[in-house]
């Protein structure tokens, strides 16, 4: 907007001199329009073609004063342009060139491949738990957006290994696949699985028939968001209380309460403690939802107070980030 100003004030300045120009000539020379404009043009540029009338000394005046306003007037405009120009391209090589340093220090991030409507979703939460992330996204319109805004975004496709090497996907802890279209999230997944072994993957499938392709390209998880948000409409019509509830505790006005995960580590305070010795809520003032062995696939809802806590396990409790936080500490 400040350059449109700029642009908008040096157009104006020009017309400005050529009106005067004119207007000074048909006046001193006694001439008509065009010949006047012909000798403002040829003054304004210092062409030195000859005039179109006796040049008295009233108008060789004038003529000096019009090449050093034109000549005043065009420099500034030529210099403004200039500045733009290559104040634009040194501004952007160091944005682009910082964002590639930001990238490469990046470790156990998140890859975000698209950033249509699920994706713009993935984002913000990322944004809210301030997890460290990168998006992948081929609309330059949407790149430019994001990166306005403060989030690491590479313009590439995101089926692409050397997008997918410069978003660095052999230090990311898991990659979330949200295309357009169940081809491009398989291709992706796909190619990251390849890559990458361990990398923990999450896409987005569309079709029904979509989920089994995803997992057999190596996908860990599918999430269909046409299939929750339908089943949450429903949920909302015959069980409105229990939605009403769960929406509660997960955003309640000023205090988030969330569901999180809590691995026990080696050395922990709590390794080879029982829940009951373990003193969770007591200590932290987290609630206690559900444990998994580190041996097991499934969850044990509501565990045992016996159960004993080893290395490897997870816990999944509810609480503020704070209480997760002073677990932690644990």
């Amino acid at each position: 907007m400040q350059h449109k100003k700029k642009f908008t004030l040096i157009a104006m300045l020009m017309v400005i001199v050529i009106f005067t120009g004119v207007m000074g000539y048909m006046f001193l020379l006694n001439v008509h329009f065009v010949d006047a404009l012909y000798m403002t043009a040829i003054t304004i540029s210092t062409v030195g073609y000859g005039e179109v009338a006796k040049m008295n000394d009233a108008a060789k005046l004038f003529s000096i004063l019009l090449i050093f306003s034109g000549l005043g007037v065009v420099g500034y405009g030529v210099t403004s342009l200039f500045t733009l120009v290559f104040e634009g391209e040194m501004r952007e090589a160091w944005r682009k060139k910082r964002m590639e340093t930001k990238i490469r220090e990046l470790k156990d991030h998140y890859i975000v491949c698209g950033a249509g409507a699920v994706g713009q979703t993935v984002i913000k939460s990322f944004r809210e738990h301030a997890a460290p992330f990168v998006v992948i996204e081929e609309n330059e319109k949407r790149v430019e957006d994001l990166q306005a805004s403060g989030v690491l975004a590479i313009t590439g496709d995101a089926t692409n290994e050397d997008i997918l090497q410069q978003a660095g996907i052999l230090r990311a802890r898991g990659i979330v696949c949200t295309l357009s279209t169940d081809a491009e999230n398989v291709f992706t997944v796909l190619t990251a699985r390849q890559m990458h072994d361990d990398i923990y993957i999450v896409s987005k499938a569309i079709d029904p028939s979509a989920h089994r392709k995803l997992l057999k390209a190596g996908a860990n998880k599918t999430i269909s968001p046409n299939e929750i948000g339908g089943l949450r409409i429903a949920a909302h019509m015959v069980r409105p209380s229990v939605i009403s509830f769960l929406d509660m505790i997960t955003r309640s006005g000023e205090i988030a309460l969330e569901l999180e995960e809590v691995v026990i580590k080696a050395h922990s305070a709590l390794a080879g403690k029982k829940l009951s010795e373990a003193k969770i809520p007591e200590q932290s003032g987290l609630i206690v939802l559900a444990l998994r062995k580190k041996e097991d696939k499934d969850f044990k809802f509501n565990p045992s107070s016996k159960e004993t806590l080893e290395e490897g396990d997870t816990m999944v409790v509810l609480g503020t980030d704070e209480q997760v936080m002073r677990l932690s500490a644990l």
